[in-house]
Parts: structure tokens; sequence; C-alpha cells
């Protein structure tokens, strides 16, 4: 359960972090709507972040949202064509790796 909570705290991070690109992206009008949504999706994330916490320690909870990192470039890739590295794709390799090594215990 708690993995599944690790997770969803993840999706609604990075959904949070694609709406601030998206607020970047558009005029001062349709970004506020975007930045409010990242507050919303941030919010929710926290207060799940909180339930996280008491159950799993800190010390294995945090380093798995780093798993953040390979969601939002991912996301970044298929929904803005960005393009990334060699280089970029092991590092998110070595993320997915490592949050694996982490969860395999939880």
């Amino acid at each position: 359960m708690s993995l599944l909570l690790i997770l969803l705290v993840s999706l609604l991070s990075c959904a949070a972090q694609l709406s601030q690109k998206q607020a970047a992206s558009v005029g001062l009008r349709q970004g506020k709507r975007w930045i409010a949504l990242s507050l919303l999706l941030l919010g929710v994330a926290m207060l799940l972040w909180l339930a996280v916490l008491r159950v799993v320690p800190v010390g294995v909870a945090y380093p798995m949202l780093s798993l953040n990192f390979v969601l939002v470039a991912i996301a970044a890739r298929t929904i803005w064509r960005e393009r990334f590295t060699r280089r970029q794709w092991l590092g998110t390799l070595a993320i997915v790796v490592g949050v694996a090594l982490m969860g395999s215990h939880l």
C-alpha cells in the first residue's frame, strides 16, 4: 500500500510540474489556470506524502521520489517532443534501477 501511495505522490507531483511548464508556455491569462492546477496537485500530493511518512522511513521514501525525474522526462518527450541524449536516458535508467532497489523491500 505504501508503494502505491509513493507512486501516486510521484504522479501528482509530475502532473504539477507539467502544469508549471504549460503555464510558462502560454500567456498570462491561461497561465494562471495552469498555476492554480499545479498548486492544487502539489497540495494533494503533500497530504498523501504525510500519509506515506507515517508508515515508511523518510530515508527510504524520499529517494523514491526521484521517480519524478523519470516521469517528467518521459512526459516532456511525449507531450512537447523534447529531445534527450543517450547520457540522459542512461541517467534515467540509473534512477529507475535505484528506485527499484529501494522499493523492493517495501
